[in-house]
Formats: structure tokens, C-alpha cells, sequence
């Protein structure tokens, strides 16, 4: 008899304001699909999104994918990387800065994860509506670990710019 699979939900960050945002998106989601031991379960719609911290740039495009992955956080974070490069992005250490194509793993199961090289709840994320909105859109219940419920940290990024686009 075989060990079935264990499989974790998992939520992805996306965002670009650079080369053609909307088509960096839709190519880093195409490149999600065809992760091994990963199938992309649904995606939030496209999100025009003031930028945060360094202001004098271009307006992001943002959207969150939910996925169900066999793996591991750290693999899975290594191969989110890997596709960031693959599509042009350039990790220079500027945080917030102008990007072709990221990827963030915002939530991996119900699991808190400190390492040198993944945080998982995403640091920031309770404080982001570009990574809020998308994620009410397909999972108004969430319930962010160690945060709480998602509707109840939406209320503190009200004056963040936040444009859901048209298909």
C-alpha cells in the first residue's frame, strides 16, 4: 500500500511594477503551475497598488495565488526565488524598491517558521493591503497565525491605495 501524499495550502504573493506588470503576473502564475508537487487552486484578481516606502516609483500590480504544495517551505521559497530570477529580478538588497517579478510566500499552512532565510507568516503581511485585499478576495475567513482574523487587520490599511482590475 502507498503513503498518500501530505499536501500543505500554501498563499503566494505577487507583485511587478516593472516590464509589462499585468503580463509578469500571469507569467510568474503559469510558472507556479508547473511547479512540481504544486497546483495553483485559485488566484485573486489584479490589483493596482500604490507603492510603499520608496514612493517615487511606478505603481505595483499585486494578486495572491492559493496553492496545495508537498513542498517543503524551504524548497518552496528556493523555487519562488528561482522564478523571480528567471523572469529578471534583481535582489540587490533594496527593499521595496521597483521589481520585474515577486514572490512572496506569505502563509504555509497554519505553521510559524523563523530561519535565517524564510519568516513565514511574511513579516509585513497584516501591514500591506496590496497583500490583504487579494487575499480577502479568496479567503475572507482567513485567519493570519499569531495575527488573527483577516477582516479585523484590513480596517489599519484603509489609506493605502488599493484598485482591483477589470478581467
Amino acid at each position: 500500500m502507498s503513503k498518500p501524499e501530505t499536501t500543505v495550502c500554501a498563499y503566494i504573493g505577487l507583485g511587478s511594477n516593472l516590464a509589462d506588470p499585468v503580463a509578469q503576473l500571469r507569467a510568474g502564475v503559469s510558472s507556479l503551475a508547473r511547479l512540481e508537487q504544486t497546483h495553483v487552486e485559485v488566484c485573486s484578481s489584479f490589483y493596482r497598488t500604490a507603492p510603499v516606502g520608496r514612493l517615487e516609483q511606478p505603481d505595483f500590480i499585486n494578486a495572491v495565488c492559493r496553492v496545495r504544495t508537498g513542498q517543503a517551505p524551504s524548497t518552496l521559497m528556493r523555487n519562488l526565488l528561482e522564478i523571480e530570477h528567471v523572469h529578471g529580478r534583481v535582489r540587490k538588497g533594496d527593499k521595496g524598491g521597483p521589481r520585474t517579478l515577486d514572490l512572496d510566500l506569505l502563509l504555509y499552512g497554519d505553521r510559524a517558521i523563523h530561519t535565517a532565510e524564510l519568516t513565514v507568516p511574511h513579516p509585513r503581511l497584516h501591514e500591506r493591503a496590496f497583500v490583504l485585499y487579494p487575499l480577502q478576495e479568496i479567503e475572507p475567513d482567513l485567519v493570519i497565525p499569531g495575527r488573527g482574523a483577516l477582516r479585523e487587520l484590513l480596517p489599519a490599511c484603509a489609506g493605502q491605495r488599493v484598485e482591483r482590475l477589470r478581467d
